[in-house]
């Protein structure tokens, strides 16, 4: 620890300058003992700490690699979560960087140009990630720059001549588009829920009654939640500062979920005493498993297993609340248990019993074959940000853009245009009877 907050000391060289050694690299500052050798050492030292313990400086010809270093050390404590989860933004900024480092990692950071920028932007598309996403990691990179010239590392006509790559267009051949997000049927999620566990049960109903985000579900704390009034609000991260911590509390919006009489009474079994605990834990979940399997047992236990203890320090040990991907993990396997793969394409039992492992399954499966697997799970799963759609569909049909604007928490009724499948039905109708 005390390595890592020590700032190197100037030596004398048997040349008799003033010398520093800052990441591998000897820095000359002077005669050694002069004020000019402790100036030229005060001002490397203040430019080294303000670019996190990394020198780069465009008269010295940094190259792209120092560029994403300093930048990878900026954003590290600029996209921290309050929660100290992993940051997506920080992922998808470390997707982007990963490409940029094998193509010009090397490159002179002045040198890299709007052509080398569009080499960068081919290699995405090659991987096959979708134009939207591309069009994102692109902008990542030119923010880098932008941020390079805030720190007067490059000049700013660089950044204004990477502004001059344009995003991809829809339609363009060879480029991937996303597909859009569909309301999930509301008899799909009846026939998947009897597969999931209690509390994913309960997390799936409150997000279809209100319209809350899968990460909005996963935080929930009975401190979060004011149940003064008929209808009770919840503010995600009500203790994390002014705005609390939700999607968009960094542009300084306040976020409100309200609760009805439905949504309530599916909350009420899951309140607790300590109010800093989280609602739904997976942990809860596996201990109400273990005890239903325990409760159907046919066989008695043998004195080995009744004398069996958990492991004080498993490898994955089940954490006191569900993140987005294991909330979405959780539906993932009801759809598998509700909608099973035809015979032919699912895993095979071998003679010892055993089910063939994951990898032996896909090698098994021809071409024809996976593709068949991708086009069930198309059409039979779904995923937990689709029941914010469902929601958003439902509120903009029953009562209009304007009121389920303010119950998803968007400042413009063109987000909620973007969430809610447009009612057809009443335009049909309509047309039937004067066209």
């Amino acid at each position: 620890m005390l390595n890592a907050v020590r700032i190197p000391k100037p030596s004398k060289h048997k040349t008799g300058q003033a010398v520093v050694r800052l990441n591998g690299k000897d820095h000359y500052l002077g005669r050694y003992g002069s004020a000019q050798a402790r100036a030229n050492y005060e001002g490397l030292i203040s430019r080294w700490l303000a670019h996190g313990r990394c020198l780069l400086e465009h008269q010295d010809g940094g190259s792209v690699n120092d560029l994403m270093l300093a930048y990878i050390k900026h954003a590290e404590g600029y996209y921290r979560p309050t929660d100290g989860k992993k940051s997506a933004e920080l992922e998808c900024l470390r997707d982007a960087l990963k490409i940029l480092k094998s193509l010009h990692g090397r490159t002179a950071a002045v040198e890299f140009g709007p052509k080398k920028l569009k080499a960068v932007r081919a290699t995405m598309v090659e991987k096959g990630w979708c134009r939207t996403y591309v069009n994102h990691q692109v902008d990542r990179v030119r923010r880098m720059f932008r941020w390079a010239v805030s720190e007067e590392l490059v000049s700013g006509d660089l950044y204004h001549a990477l502004q001059a790559v344009a995003g991809l267009r829809r339609g363009l051949p060879g480029v991937r588009e996303s597909n859009p997000v569909r309301p999930v049927p509301q008899t799909v999620v009846g026939a998947t829920l009897p597969f999931m566990p209690a509390a994913v049960q309960a997390m799936v109903q409150l997000q279809l009654l209100t319209g809350a985000r899968p990460g909005e579900v996963c935080r929930l704390r009975a401190l979060d939640l004011d149940m003064s009034g008929r209808v009770w609000v919840y503010r995600p991260g009500s203790d994390r500062g002014k705005h609390g911590e939700h999607k968009t509390a960094h542009h300084g919006h306040e976020r409100l979920v309200y609760l009805g009489p439905q949504a309530q009474l599916i909350l009420r079994p899951w309140l607790r005493m300590d109010l800093q605990a989280y609602l739904f834990s997976p942990a809860e979940s596996e201990r109400a498993r273990n005890d239903e399997r325990r409760r159907i047992r046919r066989s008695p236990m043998t004195p080995s297993q009744s004398r069996r203890r958990p492991k004080r320090h498993p490898a994955r040990a089940k954490r006191d609340r569900y993140d987005v991907a294991s909330y979405r993990r959780a539906i993932t396997r009801a759809c598998e248990t509700a909608f099973p793969l035809p015979e032919v394409l699912c895993r095979q039992r071998l003679p010892d019993g055993k089910k063939e492992t994951r990898r032996d399954w896909q090698a098994r499966l021809s071409p024809e074959q996976r593709t068949e697997v991708r086009a069930w799970r198309r059409e039979h799963h779904w995923h937990p940000h689709q029941l914010r759609h469902s929601a958003a569909t439902n509120l903009r049909k029953e009562f209009g853009v304007e009121l389920a604007r303010i119950i998803l928490g968007h400042k413009t009724a063109f987000t909620t245009e973007i969430y809610a499948e447009a009612d057809r039905a009443q335009a049909v109708e309509v047309m039937a009877r004067i066209g």
